[in-house]
C-alpha cells in the first residue's frame, strides 16, 4: 500500500510525527511531507535526519490555502496538529476551536478534494464525555470526520484514532517529575485517585498503522490499555530513580478529570472487538427523526463505557517495566547521578 505513494503529516515536528517518521521512513513510501508552522524545528528535523524523501511545509492548519497546496497529490494524511494543553486550551477556548476544529474542518475538506486516499485524525480521550475546551474541540473534530466520511467511498477513507496519555510525549506529566527528581523538588500531584491511560510512542504509531489498514469511512479505533494513577506514577519514578522526595497534593487542575474514557457506554453498543483494539463504526443513519425520538436501543443500558477506572491497573512494578520501554527515560537514567 507504501510503494510510490505520499504521506503528509500535520503537526509533523511533533512527538508523534518524530516518532511515526521513524517507522514510515522505513517502508517504500516515494515521499514523507511535514506540515507545520515552526520552522526551526523542521530545520533541525532537517538537518538531523537528512533525507531525501522528507520534503518540508511551512503552513497553518488554520490556513486553508497553505494546507491545501501542500497536500496537492498526496495519497495518505496524518493529521496529527492540534492543541493538547487542556489549560491553555480552557483559558484560551478559541484558539482551540481555531486549531482543533476549523483546522481540521481545512484538512479534511483538502483531503476531500485533492482526492486523498486515506486519511486519519488523532484524537484523545478527553474528546469522550468532555467536560474542558481541549476535549469539546476534539469531540467536534471526530463529528466532522464522520459527516465527511458520509459523502465518501469505499476508495476513499476518513478515520479516527483515540489516545490515552502517551507517555513522554510533549506536555506529559513524566517529564516534569523528572526534573522535579533531578532537582530534590517535591513530586506535585493533583489527585492521588486521579487515573489515566498509559500507552507508548511506538504504541501509538501501531495504532495509526491499524487504523490505515483496517478502517471503513467514519470508523474510529481505540486501544486496548491498561491505567495507572497518578501516585503509582510518581512511585514508580521514585523507584527507577532512587531517590526519596517528597510528594505533595496540590488539587486538581483547570478541566481535569478524575478518570478519562475512551469509549461511551453508546458506543461500546456497537464496537467491534478486534483483540487489541476497538472498532467504533461511524452512525450513518440519516435525518430520519423517528430513528432519533421515537426508536431506542434499550441494551444500551446494560453497557459500560471503557474508562481508566475500570480498565487493568498497574501497580508500582507494572508501572515501572512500562517507564524502562521510554527511550526518555533511559537516557534521563543513564545522566543521573
Amino acid at each position: 500500500m507504501y510503494k510510490n505513494k505520499i504521506l503528509l503529516i500535520t503537526g509533523g515536528t511533533g512527538s508523534f510525527g518524530n516518532a511515526v517518521l521513524s517507522r514510515f521512513l522505513k517502508t517504500d513510501l516515494s515521499e514523507i511531507r511535514i506540515f507545520s508552522r515552526d520552522e526551526q524545528k523542521q530545520e533541525d528535523m532537517r538537518i538531523r535526519l537528512n533525507n531525501e524523501k522528507l520534503k518540508f511545509y511551512i503552513g497553518d492548519v488554520r490556513d486553508y490555502e497553505s494546507i491545501s497546496s501542500a497536500m496537492i497529490g498526496v495519497d495518505y494524511v496524518f493529521h496529527a496538529a492540534a492543541l493538547k494543553q487542556v489549560p491553555s486550551c480552557e483559558f484560551y477556548p478559541m484558539q482551540a476551536v481555531k486549531t482543533n476544529i476549523l483546522g481540521a474542518e481545512n484538512v479534511l475538506e483538502a483531503a476531500y478534494q485533492n482526492q486523498v486516499k486515506r486519511a486519519i485524525i488523532l484524537s484523545t480521550d478527553k474528546a469522550v464525555y468532555p467536560i474542558n475546551a481541549m476535549g469539546l474541540s476534539k469531540a467536534m473534530m471526530e463529528k466532522l470526520m464522520v459527516a465527511k466520511s458520509r459523502v465518501l467511498d469505499e476508495h476513499h477513507v476518513f478515520s479516527a484514532t483515540r489516545y490515552g496519555n502517551v507517555m513522554g510525549s510533549r506536555g506529559s506529566v513524566i517529564p516534569l517529575f523528572v526534573s522535579q527528581i533531578k532537582t530534590g523538588r517535591p513530586l506535585t500531584i493533583t489527585d492521588p485517585d486521579m487515573t489515566r491511560f498509559i500507552m507508548n510512542l511506538s504504541e501509538s504509531v501501531k495504532l495509526v498503522e491499524f487504523a490505515f489498514n483496517h478502517a471503513k469511512p467514519g470508523d474510529i479505533f481505540v486501544q486496548k490499555a491498561p491505567a495507572t494513577t497518578i501516585l503509582t506514577l510518581a512511585e514508580a519514578l521514585l523507584k527507577l530513580f532512587n531517590a526519596d522526595n517528597k510528594i505533595i497534593t496540590i488539587g486538581t487542575r483547570h478541566g481535569e478529570k478524575l478518570f478519562e474514557t475512551l469509549l461511551t457506554r453508546e458506543e461500546m453498543q456497537n464496537a467491534e472487538d478486534m483483540g487489541q483494539y476497538y472498532r467504533i463504526p461511524a452512525d450513518n443513519r440519516n435525518l430520519n427523526y423517528a430513528q432519533y425520538f421515537s426508536e431506542g436501543e434499550v441494551s444500551i443500558s446494560d453497557k459500560q463505557d471503557y474508562n481508566s477506572h475500570n480498565t487493568e491497573r498497574l501497580d508500582i512494578d507494572g508501572m515501572t517495566k512500562e517507564l524502562l520501554k521510554l527511550d526518555f527515560i533511559q537516557q534521563e537514567l543513564n545522566n543521573y547521578e
